[in-house]
This record gives C-alpha cells, sequence and structure tokens, in this order.
C-alpha cells in the first residue's frame, strides 16, 4: 500500500487570466496543482486524486509527482473559468465559470495510506457529502473551505459566496481548516480575523488558518499566530491559498506551529513574485526568509 505525507485530492482547472489592463492568458490552476507542486518541492511525499476530463489530461504530465503517485479519473468535463481581476493587487476579481469536473466520491478514494487527507476544491459540489467524516476515520483531515462557500449561478455562470450549512457537524471532523478572510467572515460574521479563527477553532477545528494579502493567520484556540506576507511583487497571486495551506499542513507534521507558519508565508510570499506554481527548494525558500524576514 502507498504511503504518503499528504493526500490532496482536488481538480486541476484549465482557466484564463484577464487582467486590470486587458491582458489575457491561460494556465492551469487550481490545489491539484499549486498545492501538489508547493509541498512536492519542499520533501513532502505527496499522493494526488484527481479528475479531468480525457483532452486535458495533458495537464497532468506538468505535475513535479511521480506518476505512480497521481491517481486520475476521467471526468465529462473539466472545470474551467475566467479569473477576471477588478484592482492592481488582485484581490478583487469575478469567477466566470465555463464548464465544471465531476465530483469526488468516497468510493473515489484509492486504497493508500496517509497522514494528512487534504480536501482543495472549486466549488460547492465537488464532493459527495460525507466525505470529510469518512476520511477523518483514516487520518488528519485538511479542508480549504473554499470548495464548500464558492457556489455557481447557473445563469449568469459566476461564482458567489455562500455559507456553509454543514459547518457545525463538519468542522469538528476537521484538524486543519483555512479559509481567507472574505471566507471567514462569511463563516462567522466577523471581519475581526483573530475573532473569526476562535469560532471556528470553538465550532470544531483543531488548527485555523485565514490568509490574508497581508499575512497568515493561525489559532490553535491556545493562542493566535501570524506571520507577514513580504512579497515585492504580486504577478504570481493565483494560487496563494493552495500553496499556503500545503506546505504549512506538510510542515506541520515535523515542526511546531510558529515554524511551519513562517516557513509557509515565507514559501508563498516568494511563489507570489513568479506567475505559476512554486518550483522553488528549501534552501531557496530559507535563502528568502534570512533576505526579507
Amino acid at each position: 500500500m502507498k504511503k504518503y505525507n499528504s493526500f490532496l485530492i482536488g481538480h486541476i482547472s484549465s482557466d484564463t487570466i484577464q487582467e486590470l489592463n486587458g491582458e489575457r492568458y491561460d494556465f492551469y490552476g487550481g490545489a491539484g496543482l499549486f498545492g501538489s507542486y508547493a509541498a512536492y518541492y519542499m520533501g513532502a511525499k505527496i499522493g494526488l486524486l484527481t479528475k479531468m476530463a480525457k483532452d486535458e489530461k495533458k495537464a497532468v504530465d506538468l505535475l513535479a509527482l511521480d506518476g505512480e503517485d497521481i491517481y486520475f479519473i476521467e471526468s465529462a468535463k473539466n472545470t474551467s473559468m475566467l479569473n477576471r481581476y477588478l484592482s492592481e493587487d488582485r484581490e478583487c476579481r469575478d469567477l466566470v465559470v465555463s464548464s465544471v469536473a465531476d465530483p469526488f466520491l468516497i468510493r473515489d478514494i484509492p486504497d493508500v495510506e496517509s497522514e494528512i487527507y487534504h480536501i482543495a476544491g472549486l466549488i460547492y459540489g465537488d464532493y459527495e457529502d460525507g466525505m470529510i467524516e469518512y476520511l477523518a476515520a483514516r487520518g488528519k483531515v485538511a479542508v480549504d473551505m473554499q470548495g464548500y462557500l464558492r457556489r455557481l449561478n447557473p445563469k449568469t455562470m459566476l461564482l458567489y459566496f455562500q455559507d456553509y450549512e454543514h459547518k457545525r457537524r463538519d468542522f469538528p471532523f476537521i484538524h486543519f481548516l483555512k479559509t481567507d478572510a472574505a471566507e471567514a467572515e462569511i463563516l462567522t460574521g466577523t471581519a475581526d480575523r483573530e475573532a473569526a479563527a476562535k469560532l471556528m477553532y470553538g465550532w470544531g477545528a483543531k488548527e485555523v488558518m485565514i490568509t490574508h494579502n497581508t499575512e497568515v493567520l493561525v489559532c490553535d484556540g491556545k493562542k493566535i499566530y501570524t506571520c507577514p506576507i513580504r512579497s515585492r511583487n504580486f504577478s504570481g497571486r493565483a494560487g496563494r491559498g493552495d500553496t499556503t495551506f500545503a506546505i504549512y499542513i506538510t510542515e506541520r507534521l515535523h515542526s511546531d506551529i510558529e515554524e511551519a507558519l513562517a516557513f509557509a508565508a515565507a514559501a508563498v510570499s516568494l511563489k507570489m513574485e513568479h506567475h505559476g506554481p512554486l518550483r522553488k527548494t528549501r534552501r531557496d525558500v530559507e535563502d528568502y526568509r534570512k533576505l526579507l524576514y
């Protein structure tokens, strides 16, 4: 049986970015790409389950993972969307969806062992109900709440955010939980990130991460930890949360919260200075920390 530090379950999307100046370019995105790359390059043993349309399977060849660690299931369609940025800092954007891949079902999970099972969806409905509880019986579960909050308006094909109705039921099964600042406010009703993190911890999640363009915050119920983002530019904004979370959870397997957070924040700061996934080494991240932290 294959054994992993983290087994990521998520789609690889075929997307287009439209910058504020109207410039457009295509890229592959999603945590299946950004998250697996980042954790792999930092030295973790990573497995990936993904679903893509047959004619998009070439995206799998872009991954850094060994072929035997990629579990591919053919989907009728691929998840594909236009990321239309509306501000210079790339914090405001519209997401226009053109197609959605088949959801992940409990029966899709292969017979592997993993210390962490990383659920990293793109759109509500990406996972069969009960997936979080099922995986919690196998190992620690890490959940990016993006995939449970982003809903698709079938008339406009725009994504919008809505609170997750089963959060009180599911949070006790989640060890690592991640949101961005906007998602945290939707879940908790408060824009105060520290207060939001404490609320989500109180609902059962063991470690809560909230990402923001200025910092990354983690709450373990005893203390609030923060570390700044120090990117010198934000050209590689896409994949920020995926990169941060994938590195943090795997670093936590051998480091305390403060060190794992500092390393993840430095790694994503470096990643955001370049388009695409993080393709740097641990030494590169450590050198970056010495330079800017």
